[in-house]
């Protein structure tokens, strides 16, 4: 574990690193600091894992230090280390891992140190997953990614032998008729037409896969060749992946929030996003809302923490990646208004129009237009005040 220890008081700082040497095995203190900005390029060079931090220092406050620390280096934890509690609430709504109060206690040391443990070890174990095994990529398009490899966009023959293994891939682990594949693949055509350009794109298939060293990938066929089975043997499939994780975080809180957060960010793109096969829409549709669901549950943990540019950021990847949901353009129209942003409130309004009234040809909902008419004229702000 790499840390790096940020203190104005050099006693403090001598302190600190003592109790952690001699308290905790396994720990690599690389560098201490008494100056905000030498630390900041300290973090950017090492890349600790984990940062404690005073937060009372006099060129930079230790929060705006956090600030920063997460904005330019994500993944980094901070554990905050003063001597004043009413910093506590701040320092749980910058996603710190811990705040320790000084004098720092042996036992509470520990407990901190081994919550770091803890979270890095289910950090390697994710990583260990995602590069140990094969990955087919959906998001947008199929990738593929082998252990220690960069990702290879997956480049096929013709468009039916790409349509027909994201098809199979679709329906992994079941036999599909060959019929099926025919009406789907060929369905101007009469059957005994076609089945010479099934064998032929599934050939393509088959030499894909050993082309991209991805032949752990199995597709049987049944008796006569009247079906196909895909098994992906050892690979796995992102959209499972970010399914699996995003299920095991039940509530947002200030101990699970990070986590929270990076299982949303793994969600790269819509299903298949970029093939425009109509049989993957009721899937693209449940992990679209399966997404939206808890990056909603996540805007409104920071709206209740007061964390408006956290709940503007989140609002605004929602809308980036549903642009046709009207609540976000409304809820940012409503969150600019509340800061006093009238340039927000009318780029909202702006891109909204031009979303459902132009590109999609449907007006605005009336709530929202009439919302926007009383901004127009006060009354919202008169509301507020009243």
């Amino acid at each position: 574990m790499k840390v790096i220890l940020v203190d104005d008081e050099r006693l403090a700082l001598i302190g600190l690193r003592k109790s952690l040497e001699k308290e905790v095995s396994g720990i690599e203190i690389i560098a201490t600091y008494m100056n905000p900005t030498e630390a900041m390029a300290g973090i950017m060079e090492h890349r600790p894992d984990v940062v404690f931090l005073d937060i009372h220092m006099p060129e930079m406050d230790g929060m705006d230090l956090g600030r920063q620390i997460q904005a330019l280096t994500p993944g980094i934890e901070i554990i905050f280390v003063t001597s004043y509690d009413q910093y506590a609430v701040h320092a749980f709504e910058l996603q710190a891992l811990d705040y320790v109060m000084k004098p720092i206690q042996k036992d509470r040391l520990k407990q901190t140190v081994s919550r770091v443990q803890e979270k890095l070890s289910v950090k390697r174990e994710q990583r260990s997953k995602d590069t140990n095994v094969p990955l087919i990529c959906c998001f947008n398009q199929i990738h593929f990614k082998l252990p220690g490899k960069d990702v290879q966009v997956a480049k096929w023959r013709t468009s039916k032998a790409q349509e027909l293994f994201a098809y199979l891939l679709h329906h992994r682990n079941q036999t599909i008729h060959r019929s099926v594949l025919l009406e789907m693949l060929w369905p101007e055509l009469e059957e005994d037409k076609t089945v010479h350009q099934l064998y032929t794109a599934m050939y393509h298939v088959r030499q894909t896969l050993k082309a991209y060293n991805m032949d752990m990938i199995t597709i049987q066929s049944g008796h006569l060749e009247a079906g196909y089975k895909l098994e992906l043997g050892e690979a796995q499939l992102d959209s499972e992946q970010w399914e699996q994780e995003i299920r095991q975080w039940k509530v947002v809180d200030v101990s699970t929030v990070h986590a929270y957060e990076q299982a949303l960010y793994l969600y790269k793109g819509t299903y298949l996003g970029n093939y425009e096969y109509m049989w993957a829409e009721p899937e693209r549709e449940r992990l679209r809302y399966l997404w939206l669901y808890h990056m909603r549950q996540l805007s409104l943990y920071y709206q209740q923490q007061g964390l408006g540019e956290k709940v503007i950021e989140s609002t605004r990847r929602i809308q980036h990646m549903l642009p046709d949901e009207e609540e976000s353009y409304f809820i940012l129209m409503k969150l600019y208004d509340d800061m006093h942003n009238d340039l927000g409130v009318e780029e909202q309004y702006r891109l909204l129009t031009t979303r459902m009234e132009h590109d999609l040809e449907i007006p605005i909902s009336e709530n929202i237009s009439e919302w926007y008419q009383d901004w127009k004229l006060g009354l919202t702000k008169v509301r507020h005040n009243n």
